[in-house]
């Protein structure tokens, strides 16, 4: 891990800083939105490769996993490499894999190129988000991360529904292209656009490793694996869903896209907010419990294209669990800061891999079946909660609770 910049070329007191986080913002933009895409464009796909939808839900998984290996994989090997550097490499690969994804024919290799794309993931957008939220004082570095996360969520409103609209009207394939284009021109802004930081001489890559054996960061990443299953358990289907069941118009799953991604900007921005006035603890809870109320409306709504489209906006504004989550690991990781953050986002899509196929597996019993899953998940995020929030009482410092 770098160390903080200081003085006039801090971040956040440069222009250097402000357009590195645009460039960065970019790099976000392209994985939300080849991995979101990845979630509406599987009616598609599963058509096109001959495959049903739950063996197809496999390819959003693949990824997922890959993001879970890559994550801690990435943190160790970049330990000692300069962020500006680690950061382009990272966006580079993960374009050149999300063009493969792209041209290379059949399933199987579907599979295994989505799930070398997740390897990059985790890596690149934890260091990005530490990278912002070093500009800010202590309590303010929740909007650091909503900085780069706006990168990730305007992904949502703009580029999984164009990338949903280019798989109708062109094939699926161009889906995967249009952010492995986007990501390789993000690799080409950080290059040139990041402040050029020299390599912290006591970065230690076994520092790194410490996070996965500190109870405070386990037990924080539990709670966004077991939480956030739910969210991808109903996002996951809600395209074929309503493609089934609700009769909607040609625009009708591009408009849902859309709405579920101003939904998950709106969720960060506000969840920001809400962690800066509660804290860590009361607004992951708080937005924990308007996750459940969201699934059970995204159950009831089956079968009605406009009540689940505004389902839509409920699951993703509920999405913003992870800002709470993301600036508590700051506050207990250590020097493990890069890992701490990168396994963050390993654990969010370990949920999208675990959410999806508990849902695909309950699918027998109809759509509807996914909203009930998802509500199990949150509860036992909930509870998984109320475990972290008894050890950091009895075991944290003040400040890291």
């Amino acid at each position: 891990m770098s160390p903080p910049l200081s003085g006039s070329s801090a971040p956040g007191r440069s222009s250097d800083y402000r357009w590195a986080i645009l460039a960065l913002a970019l790099g976000a933009f392209a994985i939300g939105t080849s991995e979101f895409a990845s979630m509406g464009l599987l009616p598609w796909y599963a058509k096109d490769l001959g495959v049903p939808e739950a063996e197809a839900s496999k390819v959003v998984a693949a990824y997922a996993f890959g993001v879970v290996v890559g994550a801690p994989l990435t943190s160790f090997l970049g330990a000692r490499l300069p962020r500006r550097r680690y950061l382009a490499g990272l966006i580079a690969a993960y374009g050149v894999l999300n063009l493969l994804a792209a041209v290379l024919p059949g399933f199987s290799t579907l599979l295994v190129t989505r799930f070398l794309a997740g390897l990059p993931h985790g890596g690149f957008l934890g260091v990005a988000m530490l990278f912002a939220a070093d500009a800010l004082p202590r309590e303010q570095r929740a909007k650091g991360v909503t900085q780069v996360m706006l990168g990730l969520t305007v992904a949502n409103i703009v580029g999984v529904p164009f990338a949903a609209l280019l798989g109708q009207g062109l094939g699926w394939r161009f889906g995967f292209a249009l952010p492995g284009v986007l990501a390789l021109i993000s690799a080409v802004l950080i290059l040139k656009l990041a402040p050029r930081v020299g390599v912290d001489p006591n970065a230690r890559p076994m520092d790194e490793l410490r996070a996965l054996f500190n109870p405070s960061v386990l037990l924080t990443l539990a709670v966004g694996l077991i939480g956030c299953g739910g969210l991808f358990a109903v996002y996951s289907f809600l395209s074929a869903a309503m493609l089934a069941t609700a009769n909607p118009p040609g625009w009708g799953v591009t408009l849902m896209l859309a709405t579920f991604g101003v939904g998950i900007t709106l969720g960060s921005i506000l969840a920001a907010r809400l962690t800066i006035r509660l804290g860590n603890m009361k607004a992951a809870l708080s937005l924990l419990i308007f996750m459940i109320l969201a699934q059970a409306y995204a159950s009831y709504a089956v079968g009605d294209w406009v009540q689940m489209t505004l389902s839509a906006f409920l699951i993703g504004l509920s999405s913003g669990v992870f800002v709470p989550l993301q600036t508590r690991l700051m506050d207990v990781a250590g020097k493990a800061q890069s890992m701490a953050a990168a396994m963050n986002h390993a654990a969010f899509n370990a949920a999208n891999a675990l959410g999806p196929l508990a849902a695909g597996f309950a699918l027998h019993w109809g759509y509807r079946s996914s909203g009930i899953v998802a509500i199990g998940f949150s509860v036992a995020g909930i509870a998984m909660l109320g475990i972290l929030a008894h050890y950091a009482k009895t075991h944290e410092a003040p400040q890291a609770k």
